[in-house]
């Protein structure tokens, strides 16, 4: 399904004054229960509560400012049929644009409306590894960091390095980085899967294009309370750190293995020189991959349909082609084409999360209606 989108959120006729009714009364029940004495006493479900309290008052802000939208849009289309020309065409010529915000805030009122994900609030552990191509698919791996972080800093989010290994071309064998703000995971989680890239390489005499590849992994951040970690289930190794060469070779034992036995699943950490540090971010890491681990096993149950549009976080699967040449971005689970490459690249890749929000929004109402 690719549904038209002017702002990246589908549309749907639905009476939605029943469902603001019931937020209104939740809001109720939320501010007695935060003016309770003992409120912030835990801090995890404060902090849950506390973030659902901010959500529905922007939900109930949006249905106030979409209420005076269609009063005004309503008084414009009245003005239209006046039998004086002037006060008509001033009317008529606002009509499109009351009408455009009208549809924005419906599609917003109904993704808030929405059941959540609850890791949709969540910073996000992104993993960018190179695929098939050798010094290529590592430039491009580049490639990606760079244009993520440019969109994570627009957005106002923090990124942080957690493991790199630079490759000797100057791009990234592979890299983690932590992205911290506001709905992190919410934005990002489409990114998963294999990116590819056709263009011609600089050492290329030829003119030839070639395909190269990148793994993207982006896990919502675990809480400790999502993944117990026994000690018994872990082989914590610390060994020497790889340095640049030269008198800059770190030769402290500061790098961090950790196996997680029952799973197989290895993470290293050597870009902190604090053996401290790097076992703290190993840790941060390997709960977010396990994690993920979880949730896509929680994906097996929902629809192919589903499934295939936002994916299951696999590696394996092609979600997106970067063809240089034509300044093309094919991103293959929606159907959706862009002619913008090189924006895209310097961090404008908001189009394509909005399309693929608004394909999965799709998607997820079909859902409840298929079950309602």
């Amino acid at each position: 399904m690719t549904p038209s989108v002017s702002d990246g959120l589908p549309r749907k006729n639905m009476d939605f004054a029943p469902l603001i009714e019931k937020r209104r009364n939740r809001l109720k029940e939320i501010e007695e229960a935060m003016g309770v004495g003992d409120f912030y006493d835990d801090p995890q479900k404060a902090g849950e509560v506390t973030r659902e309290h901010t959500r529905i008052k922007e939900l109930l802000a949006l249905w106030d400012e979409s209420a005076e939208v269609q009063k005004q849009l309503e008084e414009n289309r009245e003005l239209a049929r006046e039998n004086d020309p002037e006060i008509a065409e001033m009317a008529g010529a606002e009509i499109p644009d009351l009408e455009k915000r009208a549809e924005s805030l419906e599609g917003k009122i109904q993704y808030s409306l929405l059941p959540r994900d609850p890791t949709e609030d969540r910073d996000a552990i992104f993993e960018i590894r190179a695929g098939t191509g050798g010094d290529e698919a590592s430039l491009f791996a580049g490639n990606l960091l760079r244009m993520y972080q440019r969109y994570s800093e627009a957005r106002g989010w923090k990124v942080e390095m957690l493991e790199s290994s630079p490759s000797e071309v100057g791009g990234f064998k592979e890299a983690t980085v932590k992205i911290s703000g506001d709905e992190v995971f919410r934005f990002l989680k489409y990114e998963s899967g294999v990116h590819r890239v056709q263009r011609v390489p600089d050492t290329e005499t030829q003119g030839r294009i070639h395909t190269s590849t990148a793994t993207v992994a982006v896990m919502p951040e675990a809480e400790e309370v999502d993944v117990q970690l026994k000690p018994d289930d872990l082989r914590i190794e610390v060994c020497r750190s790889g340095g640049a060469g030269g008198q800059h070779v770190n030769v402290t034992e500061s790098a961090v293995q950790i196996f997680h036995l029952p799973t197989g699943v290895m993470v290293r950490c050597e870009d902190g020189r604090s053996q401290t540090k790097n076992k703290e971010k190993a840790m941060m890491i390997l709960r977010s991959k396990l994690l993920e681990r979880k949730k896509q096993e929680q994906a097996e149950q929902y629809s192919e349909q589903r499934r295939n549009l936002i994916g299951s976080g696999g590696r394996e699967e092609k979600i997106r082609t970067y063809n240089y040449p034509q300044n093309r971005i094919s991103d293959h689970r929606i159907g959706l084409t862009l002619y913008n490459l090189d924006i895209v690249l310097e961090g404008a890749v908001d189009e394509l999360i909005e399309s693929l929000q608004a394909a999965e929004i799709a998607d997820r109402l079909e859902e409840l209606e298929s079950v309602g």
